[in-house]
């Protein structure tokens, strides 16, 4: 099994990276294992009171202890997901954090 790590934050706004590097949920400081990857309103959703993330074309629930509460920023929904690979397949996207945005 494989993790993969990546940094970024969005180039388009620099402004905004001292609030990516604060940002932090119930599982830890948000930009130091994972990488932001922007969803669209379609690629998130709740269900029974909990969010989900559709990533790589599959649904992950999202643990209660991932989600920022505060303000968001940028405005889109965002999560920071962590992949597991075995064999150059993916097995498991783990959400480290998640930030939901305005659906509109």
């Amino acid at each position: 099994m494989m993790v993969v790590d990546v940094h970024a934050h969005d180039a388009a706004h620099p402004e905004l990276d001292s609030w990516y590097e604060s940002l932090r949920s119930g599982k830890g400081q948000c930009c130091s294992d994972a990488d932001r990857f922007a969803l669209s309103d379609v690629d998130w959703e709740t269900r029974d009171g909990h969010y989900r993330v559709r990533i790589a074309g599959e649904w992950w629930d999202v643990p209660d202890e991932a989600v920022i509460t505060g303000p968001n920023r940028a405005g889109h929904a965002m999560a920071w997901p962590v992949y597991y690979w075995k064999l150059k397949r993916l097995i498991r996207v783990e959400i480290r954090c998640f930030m939901p945005g305005s659906m509109m």
